[in-house]
Parts: structure tokens; C-alpha cells; sequence
């Protein structure tokens, strides 16, 4: 396993579920289109999506916390154009990527257990990032799944 999450060399060879593939680019997809909708509009995202009552704060407080969500946004969408390439490019690092992808979710949440998100009702973007880490879960899982060499053979076998 540890092969297939630092593999060497780092190419284009892929053995993992071909779904996988798909979970990793929808994901991607989506946490791109997240961080330029922050990155675009991140005063109407941070109230709406994420319920930060900016509103409720001085304007120097409320600008600070914005600016940091946006520089957030930047580096979660770095991240995912890093996602991009692998999956255009580097097909052996998705595992390696979902578990990126992964880390970077759970190190956010162990974070907000020690300083909470002041919130108001209960936002979609929670559920949405909890539903995008599941899906990085079974992707993760799918991506190490070795598909069978009579699978190949198979493939092989119709092309000829």
C-alpha cells in the first residue's frame, strides 16, 4: 500500500479503480468552483454558505475574517489545481492526493474543535464539505483497490 500512496516513479500509470478517477475529478471539480466562489464573492459565501454572521461584528473585525476565509480559499484552490495536474498528468499520485485531500478536512475540523466557527443555523457548506470527505474516503479506498490482471488481460483480449 505504501507503494501505491508514494509511488516512484511518479507517472501516469494508474491501477486503481477507473470510479476512483471519477470521485477524485469530481472532487476536485468542486472544491475549485468553491474556492473561486469564495475567492469572487466571499461576503455573500461566508454568511450563506458557511453562517459566519459577519454583520454581527465591528467592520475591521468582519473585513479581517474575510480576508482570512479568501486567503483560505486561495490555498485550497492551489491545492486543488495540484489536484488537477495529477489527475491530467501524474495518475499514480491520486491516492496520494485524496489522502491530502483527506488530511487537509480532518486537520480543519481538529482545528475548529479548539476554536469553534461562531455560526448561525446550521449552513450548508458543513454538509457539503462532510459529504465531499466521504467521498474522498471511498475514493481514497478505490484508488488503492488494484484492479485484477485478468481484468487487463480481458481488455486486451476484446481490443485484438
Amino acid at each position: 500500500m505504501v507503494e501505491k500512496l508514494l509511488p516512484q516513479p511518479i507517472d501516469n500509470t494508474y491501477s486503481g479503480s477507473r470510479i476512483a478517477l471519477w470521485l477524485f475529478g469530481l472532487i476536485v471539480f468542486v472544491h475549485i468552483l468553491q474556492s473561486v466562489m469564495v475567492i469572487v464573492n466571499g461576503y455573500s459565501i461566508a454568511q450563506s454558505a458557511d453562517g459566519i454572521p459577519l454583520e454581527n461584528y465591528p467592520a475591521a473585525a468582519a473585513q479581517t475574517i474575510l480576508a482570512i476565509f479568501m486567503v483560505s480559499s486561495l490555498r485550497r484552490l492551489i491545492i486543488s489545481l495540484i489536484c488537477a495536474v495529477v489527475l491530467f498528468r501524474y495518475r499514480s499520485a491520486v491516492p496520494l492526493m485524496f489522502v491530502v485531500l483527506g488530511l487537509s478536512y480532518l486537520g480543519g475540523q481538529l482545528i475548529f474543535q479548539f476554536v469553534p466557527i461562531v455560526r448561525v443555523g446550521t449552513p450548508p457548506g458543513v454538509v457539503v464539505n462532510l459529504i465531499m470527505f466521504g467521498l474522498t474516503v471511498v475514493g481514497l479506498a478505490l484508488s488503492l483497490w488494484r484492479r485484477g490482471s485478468s481484468h487487463l488481460v480481458d481488455r486486451r483480449t476484446r481490443a485484438t
